[in-house]
C-alpha cells in the first residue's frame, strides 16, 4: 500500500512539475497572457493554473503586468514573463577569438567581450581568456553568479553527446586532454552546456533570427571551419555521434588539397579562411607587411576589387556543390550563411544560387531561402546562451531558486 502511495507522490509530483514547465513555456512565447486564456489553453482547471502561476510568480519568473481587454465582463488581468529575472552566459571559442555575451532571458545582449587568441592551439590560454571575458561581462553589469542561470559554451569541433565537454581530436588535436564542460563547472560553479558552434548558429537563428517563424533551416558558419547546423521541428539535430553538419568535410573535389581530416578536396580546403586568403594573396598581393585578410576581402569585394570578386564568385561556386546536395537531402525552408565573408551578401548569393540550381531539384530550390545572418559577429555566442535558455524552459529546476537580481 506505502508503495502504490509513493507511485502516486511521483506521478503527482512529475505532473505538476510538467503543467509548470507548459505554463512557463507557454508564458514565455506570448510574452503576455491571461489566467483564463491560459486555462483554456490547456484545459487545466482555473485553480490549478492560478496555483502554477503563483509559484512562478514566487520564483520570479512571472508577474501580473497590468489589465488585458475584455471580452465581456471584467477585464482580465495578465500575467508576463520576467525577461531580466536572471541572466545567460554565452561563449563562443572560435578557431582564432574568444567572444563572451551576457543576455537576458529574451536573447538581448547586456553586454560583450571579445579578444583574438589562437584556440585551436592553446587550450590553457584559451580558457584562462574566456574566464577573464566572462568575470569582465559579470563584474560590467554587477551580476552576481548566483543569478545566471548557467553558461552555453560554442566550439569549433563536433561534439559526442556521450562527452560533451570533449573535443574532436582528429580536428582539434591540442585539445584532446581537456574536457571544457568540467572546466567551466569548476570554475564558475554554475551548468555548463556545450556544443558545436555551427549547432548554436543555427539555434540563434532559429530563435531570434531568420527561423523565429518555425521553418526548418540549415545555419551554415563559414570561418576558418566550415561547419552546418540544422533546426529539425524546432531541435537541433546532432545526428548518432555529433556529427551531423560537417559540411566543411565534404569531399568536393577529389583532386583537391589533403584535409586535417584525412580526406582530400574537402570544402574547407577551398574555402575556409586560410584557403581564401592564401587566394587573396595570389590574386590580390599583399597588404603591408601582412597578406590579405577577410575583412580585406570582403572591403575589397564591396569596393568592386576584380580581384576579390573572383575569389568570392569561386567561393559560391564551391559551396554551391554541398547546399545542392543539403537541398536534395533535407529540403530546409531556409539556408543562413553565417561567418565575416557572409557580410558581403549578395555578391556570395548570386554565385551560390547559380551553382546550386546546376545540382538541386527545382522543387528543393523552389521551397528554400538562401539568405546571409542579420544577428552579426555574436550569432553563436548568443546561441550559446540559447542553449541555456532552452534547458531550463524544458526544465525548470534549472533556474535558481531565488530571484536575487542585480547588486548594487
Amino acid at each position: 500500500m506505502r508503495a502504490g502511495m509513493a507511485v502516486l507522490t511521483v506521478d503527482a509530483a512529475g505532473m505538476r512539475a510538467q503543467n509548470s514547465g507548459l505554463l512557463l513555456n507557454m508564458i514565455w512565447r506570448e510574452r503576455q497572457i491571461s489566467r483564463a486564456e491560459i486555462a483554456r489553453r490547456t484545459e487545466l482547471s482555473p485553480s490549478t493554473v492560478s496555483a502554477i502561476v503563483a509559484d512562478l510568480e514566487q520564483a520570479g519568473l512571472v508577474r501580473s503586468i497590468g489589465a488585458g481587454v475584455s471580452r465581456g465582463g471584467r477585464r482580465p488581468t495578465l500575467i508576463g514573463f520576467c525577461d531580466e529575472a536572471f541572466s545567460l552566459v554565452g561563449v563562443e571559442l572560435g578557431a582564432s577569438h574568444v567572444t563572451v555575451v551576457l543576455t537576458d532571458l529574451r536573447g538581448r545582449v547586456r553586454t560583450q567581450s571579445k579578444a583574438s587568441h589562437a584556440v585551436r592551439g592553446d587550450p590553457e590560454g584559451s580558457l584562462q581568456k574566456a574566464k577573464e571575458l566572462i568575470q569582465e561581462c559579470l563584474d560590467a553589469e554587477r551580476v552576481p553568479r548566483r543569478s545566471v542561470v548557467g553558461m552555453g559554451v560554442a566550439v569549433p569541433s563536433p561534439v559526442h553527446p556521450a562527452s560533451p565537454g570533449k573535443m574532436s581530436p582528429l580536428i582539434l588535436p591540442a585539445w584532446k586532454n581537456v574536457d571544457v564542460k568540467e572546466w567551466f563547472e569548476t570554475a564558475f560553479d554554475m551548468p555548463v552546456f556545450v556544443d558545436n558552434d555551427a549547432n548554436l548558429g543555427a539555434l540563434s537563428e532559429c530563435f531570434w533570427g531568420a527561423g523565429s517563424g518555425g521553418e526548418d533551416l540549415t545555419y551554415i558558419k563559414l570561418a576558418t571551419g566550415i561547419g552546418a547546423g540544422h533546426i529539425i521541428h524546432g531541435d537541433v539535430y546532432r545526428g548518432a555521434g555529433g556529427t551531423a553538419g560537417e559540411i566543411g568535410h565534404i569531399a568536393v573535389d577529389s583532386n583537391g588539397p589533403l584535409c586535417v581530416c584525412g580526406l582530400r578536396g574537402c570544402l574547407v580546403t577551398l574555402i575556409g579562411s586560410t584557403a581564401l586568403t592564401e587566394r587573396a594573396r595570389e590574386l590580390m598581393g599583399t597588404r603591408g607587411r601582412k597578406g590579405p585578410t577577410v575583412r580585406d576581402l570582403v572591403e575589397g569585394a564591396r569596393a568592386g576589387d576584380a580581384a576579390a570578386k573572383q575569389i568570392i564568385d569561386g567561393m559560391g561556386a564551391w559551396l554551391g556543390i554541398a547546399v545542392g546536395g543539403l537541398l536534395n537531402l533535407l529540403n530546409p525552408a531556409i539556408v543562413v550563411l553565417g561567418g565575416e565573408i557572409s557580410s558581403v551578401g549578395e555578391l556570395l548569393l548570386d554565385p551560390l544560387r547559380a551553382s546550386v540550381r546546376q545540382r538541386a531539384l527545382s522543387v528543393s530550390m523552389a521551397e528554400t531561402r538562401i539568405v546571409t545572418s542579420a544577428l552579426g559577429e555574436r550569432a553563436i555566442a548568443v546561441g550559446a546562451a540559447t542553449l541555456v535558455l532552452q534547458a531550463a524552459l524544458r526544465d525548470r529546476s534549472l533556474f535558481p531558486q531565488q530571484n536575487v537580481g542585480r547588486t548594487a
